[in-house]
């Protein structure tokens, strides 16, 4: 009886033991997480209202080109500010527990912000693309023209957002809040078809076609050379037998030519001197002396130029390219798993799905980042403010 009753005593004392550390080890596990989440939250809202502060208080970055990176750091700053932190409590919890209409809200600002942010990286591409392949573009291009592509990014993203509050949602949506504690999108697979493919495949596609012709042009413009073969015509005045060289035609080799901006001698060159005197003779000379020095100012400021506008061309590519490249990487696993969960609803577990969603959302974190490391201008501006500060 005694043995019983300690070993009951026992069994009792080691349940309430591993409780114990299952609460501990769960406490620490909402305490990382609280904190994880906490901070992405709170560097996107804060990377994202630096981009917006620079572009409005800096005059340089004022272009009719910034104000779409403009309006892609307000779509990012509402994914901090409206989408997250309430994806973090759903994180946190494990589970719904804010009801029925903030499900609502938070479905379609999910929609709405994010929808936005990708469809301004769609705008951004377009009309550096216009710009790279139409030579009068970039003059033609008005604040009108911008102002009609954000309005248009944003209506899209608007109406993809309302879609399920008109409709288009599933009869289960209610029921997965109350009975199961889970917040999904719509599971209609019409709307999760149409809504994908308008968020993030069709513009996924567009962006890749546009950088790649992009890619093709810049290219063609950084591997283009001046012609291999400079032609000079140099005048001079010498007696030779009495004779008077009137002109003197050389052609130099590009190989000879490259350090003629620094004004180096030509070396040995073979010249026909053609002459004209009382002795009617032509001859041929072969000289060692200095040909010339080339002082065209003008061709090299030119060359100077082509040289600068291909750098910063690269420069810009590599910028957009590295948004395009984090904005895949980022949403491409969601978009993914949005097509199959309703036609496969146990195919991805709840956690799997909300990992695949705050890497979309970490898409937002990364766009500041990336204007910060690699554009100078915004590094200088942002350089600018904190030393203003």
């Amino acid at each position: 009886m005694n043995a019983s009753v300690l070993f009951t005593n026992n069994t009792t004392s080691a349940n309430e033991t591993a409780k114990e550390e299952n609460e501990d080890l769960r406490v620490l596990v909402i305490f990382g997480l609280s904190t994880l989440l906490g901070g992405l939250t709170a560097f996107t809202a804060i990377g994202n209202i630096f981009v917006i502060v620079t572009i409005l208080m800096d005059r340089n970055l004022r272009t009719l080109q910034n104000y779409l990176i403009l309006s892609l750091a307000i779509a990012d700053l509402m994914v901090a500010c409206l989408v997250m932190p309430l994806g973090a409590i759903y994180v946190v919890y494990d589970e719904w527990i804010l009801g029925t209409i903030l499900c609502y809200f938070w479905t379609s600002a999910d929609l709405l912000c994010c929808t936005a942010s990708i469809l301004n990286l769609l705008a951004i591409a377009v009309d550096r693309y216009r710009s790279v392949t139409r030579v009068n573009y970039v003059r033609k291009r008005n604040s009108a023209t911008i102002t009609i592509t954000i309005a248009l990014v944003w209506s899209v993203a608007c109406l993809v957002s309302v879609c399920p509050l008109l409709g288009l949602k599933d009869p289960n949506f209610e029921h997965r809040i109350k009975v199961d504690k889970r917040c999904l999108i719509s599971q209609d697979i019409t709307f999760q078809v149409l809504a994908t493919f308008a968020a993030f495949y069709c513009p996924l596609l567009l962006i890749l076609l546009l950088y790649w012709r992009i890619y093709k042009v810049a290219r063609k413009r950084i591997r283009s050379k001046p012609s291999s073969r400079y032609n000079f015509r140099v005048e001079s005045q010498r007696k030779i037998y009495s004779s008077e060289i009137d002109t003197i035609d050389l052609s130099v080799n590009r190989k000879d030519a490259s350090n003629l901006e620094t004004s180096s001698e030509v070396p040995y060159s073979s010249t026909e001197l053609h002459c004209s005197g009382d002795n009617k003779r032509n001859m041929s000379v072969r000289t060692k002396r200095k040909a010339f020095q080339q002082r065209s100012s003008e061709s090299e400021s030119e060359l100077k130029r082509q040289y600068s506008l291909s750098k910063r061309e690269r420069k810009t590519a590599k910028i957009l390219m590295m948004i395009t490249g984090a904005f895949i990487g980022c949403w491409l696993p969601f978009f993914i798993a949005a097509l199959i969960t309703p036609l496969c609803p146990n195919c991805v577990s709840f956690r799997v799905s909300n990992f695949f969603l705050w890497l979309g959302f970490l898409n937002s974190l990364l766009n500041p980042v990336i204007y910060t490391v690699f554009s100078p201008e915004f590094r200088a501006s942002f350089h600018k403010m904190f030393h203003r500060g």
